[in-house]
C-alpha cells in the first residue's frame, strides 16, 4: 500500500538531493521477504510517479541495495526512515551502502503503518475519526473548511501521546507545518482553468489517480482543487466505520498528489453557489460513482449541474475499491500466520544499527 507516511519520506529525500529516483520492487521479492502486497506492482508504480516529489522510478528494484544499484543508477547516496528493515532471513538489507557511507536517514512519520490501516478496516472501529463535533463541524463546512480549520488543528494536537486502543500504534497527529510542507503554495494563476472535484478520498488509491490524472487532463492549465469532507459527512454516506482516514490524513494523502493543486478540507458536501464564485469555479468534475443526496435529501451537484460548468468522469475507484478490500484480508491472513515466525528474528534484532532504504516495499509490515 501506498500512503501519506511513504509520501512524507519521498519529501524528506527529495529536500537532501536534486533528483529523486524510487526504486519500487516486484510482487515477487515483497512476496518472499514481507508477505503479498495489497496493491500490485503497475499499480504501485503509477501510485509512486503521482507523488509529486518523484523525478523517476525503477521498477522491480531489488530488495537488497547494494553499491551496484546505485552506480548503477547514477545516485549519489540512498535514502530511508529512521525505522529497521531486514530480509527473510534477518539480515539488515543495506548493510554494504551504509558500510561505504553510501545512505542518508529520514524520519518516520509517526502514527502511520500498513499494518495499522489494515487494522482499522477490518476492526471496524472508530477511534480513528476526528473529533469535531457537530456545531464545529457545521461552522467549518459554512466557511468551506478553510478560515478555522488551523486553529482547530492545532487544539486537537495538543497532548505528549495520541495511542489508537486497539493497535496500540500512535495515530497521526496533524499539524499546521506539515500541511505547509506537503502543500502547493501556488495561487491560480489568470489563464489557469480551476477545476473542482469533491469526495472523501479515503484510503487514496491507483482509482484515485486515475481519477484525478483524468480531471487534471480536462484542461491546459489546469488548476485542480479537491474538496474534502469531514470524517462525520463521510460516516453519514458511507456508513460502517468509514472513512478508514481520518480528515487530517486524507489531506495529506491528497495533498501528495502532483495533479492536485489545493485541498479544501472539511468542503461542504453540497458543492452551492457561494463555493464556486468563492474558488472562481470554472469546472466541476466527478465519477460515475453513486452520488448520495444531502442531509436535506437535495442533490449536492444541483447547482453546478445546471450550469455549464459540470463534467462526469469516467472512475474505476469501487472496482478498485471491492480489489482492496479482499486485497487486505489476505494480507491480514497472512500476516497472523507470519507473525510467530518473525517474532524470534524481530526479538534477536532490535540493537542492530538502525538502517536506511532507499527502494521502498510499499506493503504491509510483518513484523
Amino acid at each position: 500500500m501506498v500512503h501519506y507516511g511513504h509520501s512524507n519520506q519521498l519529501r524528506q529525500a527529495k529536500a537532501m538531493g536534486d533528483y529523486l529516483i524510487v526504486g519500487v520492487h516486484s510482487d515477487e521479492e515483497i512476496a518472499k521477504h514481507k508477505g503479498p502486497p495489497v496493491f500490485t506492482q503497475p499499480e504501485r508504480y503509477k501510485m509512486v510517479r503521482a507523488i509529486k516529489w518523484v523525478d523517476e522510478i525503477v521498477e522491480g528494484a531489488p530488495y537488497v541495495t547494494t553499491l551496484e544499484t546505485l552506480e548503477k543508477y547514477n545516485c549519489d547516496f540512498c535514502v530511508h526512515g529512521d525505522d529497521i528493515t531486514l530480509t527473510v532471513d534477518g539480515k539488515d538489507t543495506y548493510e554494504e551502502v551504509k558500510r561505504m557511507d553510501r545512505y542518508r536517514e529520514c524520519k518516520r512519520t509517526q502514527g502511520v503503518s500498513t499494518t495499522d490501516l489494515v487494522g482499522r478496516m477490518l476492526l471496524m472501529t472508530k477511534a480513528h475519526h476526528s473529533n469535531i463535533d457537530s456545531s464545529e463541524y457545521q461552522q467549518h463546512t459554512d466557511n468551506f473548511g478553510k478560515e478555522i480549520f488551523l486553529s482547530n488543528v492545532m487544539s486537537q494536537t495538543q497532548g505528549p501521546k495520541g495511542h489508537s486502543p486497539w493497535t496500540g500504534v500512535s495515530q497521526f497527529l496533524q499539524t499546521s507545518q506539515k500541511i505547509i510542507q506537503f502543500a502547493s503554495g501556488k495561487e491560480p494563476q489568470t489563464a489557469d482553468t480551476i477545476i473542482y472535484v469533491a469526495g472523501a478520498f479515503d484510503l487514496f488509491h491507483i482509482g484515485h489517480v486515475d481519477f484525478l490524472e483524468t480531471v487534471y487532463k480536462q484542461a491546459d492549465r489546469p488548476y485542480v482543487i479537491v474538496g474534502l469532507h469531514f470524517d462525520q459527512e463521510v460516516n453519514r454516506y458511507k456508513g460502517k466505520n468509514y472513512p478508514i482516514m481520518n480528515v487530517h490524513e486524507r489531506t495529506l494523502s491528497v495533498l501528495a498528489c502532483r495533479y492536485v493543486s489545493e485541498v479544501v478540507i472539511g468542503a461542504p458536501y453540497t458543492v452551492g453557489k457561494d463555493l464556486l464564485d468563492h474558488f472562481k469555479v470554472d469546472l466541476v468534475c466527478h465519477g460515475k460513482t453513486e452520488v448520495f443526496p444531502d442531509k436535506d435529501g437535495s442533490d449536492p451537484y444541483a447547482v453546478s449541474s445546471k450550469a455549464p460548468i459540470a463534467a462526469v468522469i469516467e472512475t474505476n475507484i469501487i472496482i478498485v475499491k471491492c480489489l482492496w478490500t479482499v486485497r487486505c484480508r489476505e494480507c491480514e491472513e497472512t500476516n497472523l500466520t507470519l507473525t510467530h515466525a518473525h517474532a524470534y528474528t524481530l526479538h534477536n534484532n532490535t540493537k542492530m544499527y538502525k538502517c536506511i532504504i532507499f527502494f521502498l516495499s510499499l506493503a504491509p509490515n510483518n513484523l
